[in-house]
């Protein structure tokens, strides 16, 4: 059937009449499926010049002839392929030549790619370019920086690459940007650490990592809106585990998490929850004048989550404190924690009813 249309409809490479022609660098068109295989096999040259090719190699659909074939078969081509191959983005990437336009365009494609696709993420990943992207997190460039953390987010969605990431040395580069990223990456490594974490091994590994939780505690000190809240966040899954309490106490967070509650900041009440655990967290805290109050506010105004931490951070602190237990009943929460007993959340319902079974034993002790 070929022969009989013209040859200006065949592709130079399969002889077949194109359903999806596109043009090289080198102004000649072919069928995309024939040209992409002679890339994949590693040519960067035209196949009728013998020219070297733009790196990366750039496919332009030839509309104008897709249409031309359309009308004189009279049959409906399929539809253009519009989706990039993973593969030539990631060489893209991998290749010290590559023009900075062009990783950027790289990274952003495969950032897409990777959010909706597992396979994408999986062969990213065992292709050996996350090491150059990692190069890419601490590039002078600030967009090329950006497009290569929120990659790595991606990448971090399954729980497996979580475990091979860390192991391909991306905390160190995290931190980094969370400490000296530009716009912002420091918002957004801090993210990339709080996924990282999820998984019960790396919190141990991201929390021992020297500055690791300095540098999300000097975000949260200092940082923006947004730095702030990603940087308790990342604080918070950080804390579930027990060593990084301390690690976090030592580093001075009790102070600069209480200024943020203050300040409104919800997520940084439920870290003082968790570092209320340890007994280096809970001397801070006895020591702060005017926390209660600050808890007080939060009972009365906060979320359901920081009412929650709330009362488990004061539960926590009457419970090594006979005058914590003192000050809380001389400001009335007591029954504050009476009124929460019909609230909506089951957890909120509970811590509310623990502390007052120590407010109970407590004052039985004092009345004794």
């Amino acid at each position: 059937m070929a022969t009989q249309f013209p040859d200006d409809f065949k592709c130079p490479i399969s002889l077949e009449i194109m359903s999806d022609p596109v043009i090289l660098s080198s102004g000649h068109t072919f069928d995309r499926s024939s040209i992409q295989r002679w890339l994949d096999a590693g040519h960067r040259t035209c196949p009728i010049t013998k020219l070297p090719l733009s790196e990366p190699p750039s496919l332009i659909p030839n509309h104008a002839l897709r249409s031309l074939i359309s009308s004189y078969t009279l049959v409906p081509l399929p539809e253009a392929h519009t989706n990039p191959d993973p593969n030539s983005l990631i060489r893209t990437i991998v290749s010290v030549s590559s023009h900075l336009v062009c990783k950027l365009d790289s990274l952003d494609q495969l950032g897409r790619l990777c959010k909706r696709d597992s396979s994408i993420r999986r062969r990213l990943t065992e292709s050996g370019a996350v090491s150059a992207v990692l190069n890419c997190v601490n590039a002078d460039d600030t967009s090329l920086q950006a497009k290569a953390l929120h990659l790595l987010l991606n990448l971090s969605l399954d729980d497996d690459n979580k475990v091979g990431l860390v192991a391909e040395g991306v905390v160190g580069k995290l931190v980094a940007a969370v400490r000296s990223g530009y716009g912002d990456s420091r918002a957004v490594a801090a993210t990339v650490l709080t996924s990282l974490a999820v998984v019960e091994v790396n919190k141990a590994t991201i929390g021992a990592y020297p500055k690791a939780i300095s540098g999300l505690i000097g975000l949260l000190r200092a940082g923006n809106g947004r730095e702030r809240k990603e940087a308790a966040t990342a604080l918070f899954t950080l804390c579930s585990f027990a060593d990084n309490r301390v690690r976090a106490v030592e580093n001075r967070a009790v102070p600069i998490l209480i200024q943020n509650a203050s300040s409104g900041l919800g997520r940084a009440v439920e870290v003082l929850g968790l570092l209320a655990k340890c007994a280096e967290g809970r001397k801070e805290m006895l020591d702060y004048d005017g926390f209660l109050e600050i808890l007080i506010f939060v009972l009365k105004n906060g979320s359901s989550r920081g009412v929650q931490y709330g009362l488990l951070t004061i539960n926590l602190l009457c419970s090594c404190s006979e005058r914590m237990c003192l000050e809380v009943l001389r400001e009335g929460i007591f029954e504050i924690c009476l009124g929460l007993l019909e609230d909506d959340n089951e957890k909120v319902r509970r811590n509310a009813k623990n502390l007052i079974q120590v407010l109970q034993g407590k004052n039985r002790r004092n009345l004794s």
